[in-house]
């Protein structure tokens, strides 16, 4: 298995609507974007692509991916799509890895889009519904924010989770966001304004959520001998992990903990696992990142993550899941100002909890301020977790606002459906 690296990468701004643009111009713009920011990078010198999209249903055509692959100029080279519901885009970033990491290819683009205005709101919704099981979840009211708000509910009854917890995660994700100039959805929130927003699923409002966008992003990944050749300022990517559950919540069997280095089984011994307030694939997913990575202790030897917040509730447990703090204790990790970044003022009182160091979660805005274009987003992810560590932020933002210092290690994290694909990824600047 040899060496890969991120050498390149573009996003488009991701919006509710880009009615001028189809999928396709969105992941040129994205591409052409990758292009320009590394010289010497051409169209020649990569070997074939991966694709993600999420639904067929919002495009309404089938085999989109072959049509993007055609208007990069890119055939007859090898291509093939990736979908795995939320976790497309970050199940594309690894598809383009193994591909690399191989020998198959020297230089792969991961690219994903979706264009998610194309219908109606409750349409999406219904669309977005269909990644869970159709047989038996689904026909009960199987809307997402439904699920989430049960898996919060059981947050809150196991381990005293507060809906201000969950509010303070809105109001950083959007206030970050103020200085993206790709985010959806920036805002400067008060707990006051995320609680009085319209209800969706009880305790879940509106700004609880993430929202449906149009939206591209485009990540370059060579070997060691292109990056070297071609980078001043490659990132390696040094874990990889993937994690899966029964579609179906019911199915899922209690167990004991899988646990990080870090963690002993005696510390959760009184802990029903992973009940439904836990994603057991996510932690399948982190171990095995971390493990290729040669990590630890995540809250010590992480710089930053950015995760799959598409519910202020999923990013509170998924705190946990990634082993930032211990299972229970990620509204208290909010509640202390561990994942929000030191220089920026948020209008908030934190609790004074010195137990864990801070690591800035979401510093782009994560899906909650970016929004969520599926198949792009677990790439978005990872071309701000590449400009993090090139510090580059201020070259591609326009400001540094966001620019974590002697950022070295970042984690991007993609989840699907309750938690039944799961993708984390370590990258490492390169020295």
């Amino acid at each position: 298995m040899r060496p890969v690296y991120m050498i390149s990468g573009g996003i488009t701004k991701f919006a509710k609507a880009h009615p001028e643009k189809d999928f396709r111009l969105m992941v040129k713009e994205a591409f052409d974007y990758a292009l320009a920011d590394l010289p010497g990078l051409t169209r020649e010198l990569i070997d074939g692509s991966v694709c993600s999209y999420f639904s067929d249903h919002f495009t309404r055509q089938l085999k989109a991916g072959a049509m993007v692959q055609d208007y990069l100029g890119l055939c007859p080279k090898p291509s093939r799509r990736i979908e795995g519901g939320g976790a497309t885009g970050g199940l594309c970033f690894q598809a383009a890895w193994e591909a690399v990491a191989s020998g198959r290819m020297e230089v792969c683009l991961s690219m994903g889009f979706e264009t998610m205005s194309r219908v109606n709101t409750w349409k999406g919704n219904e669309f977005i519904a269909l990644a869970s099981d159709t047989n038996f979840d689904y026909p009960v009211g199987g809307f997402y924010t439904g699920y989430y708000a049960m898996m919060v509910r059981r947050h809150m009854h196991e381990f005293g989770t507060t809906v201000e917890q969950m509010a303070k995660v809105a109001v950083k994700n959007h206030r970050n966001a103020l200085h993206n100039p790709y985010a959806q959805s920036p805002g400067e929130l008060s707990i006051e304004d995320v609680r009085s927003s319209p209800m969706v699923a009880t305790p879940l409002t509106i700004l609880d959520c993430c929202q449906m966008s149009d939206g591209a992003a485009v990540a370059v990944l060579a070997s060691e001998e292109v990056a070297q050749r071609l980078s001043s300022r490659p990132v390696r990517i040094t874990g990889v992990g993937c994690g899966t559950d029964a579609m179906r919540m019911a199915d899922r069997p209690r167990g004991e903990v899988i646990l990080l280095p870090h963690e002993s089984a005696e510390e959760y011994r009184d802990l029903t696992y992973p009940g439904v307030h836990s994603f057991r694939g996510g932690r399948m997913a982190a171990k095995l990142a971390y493990g290729m990575a040669g990590i630890t202790d995540p809250a010590r030897e992480l710089d930053f993550v950015e995760l799959h917040d598409a519910y202020t509730s999923s990013e509170i447990q998924t705190y946990e899941d990634l082993g930032l703090c211990r299972y229970g204790e990620g509204g208290s990790f909010a509640d202390a100002g561990a994942p929000f970044l030191p220089h920026i003022t948020y209008g908030l009182s934190f609790s004074g909890d010195d137990r864990w160091r801070r690591v800035p979660v979401n510093p782009s805005g994560g899906l909650l301020a970016c929004g969520h274009p599926v198949g792009a987003t677990g790439l978005m992810q990872a071309v701000f977790a590449f400009w993090q560590l090139q510090g580059a932020i201020g070259k591609h933002l326009g400001n540094d606002t966001l620019q974590i210092r002697d950022a070295g290690r970042g984690l991007i994290h993609s989840h699907a459906g309750t938690g039944t694909y799961i993708t984390v990824s370590v990258l490492e600047r390169s020295e």
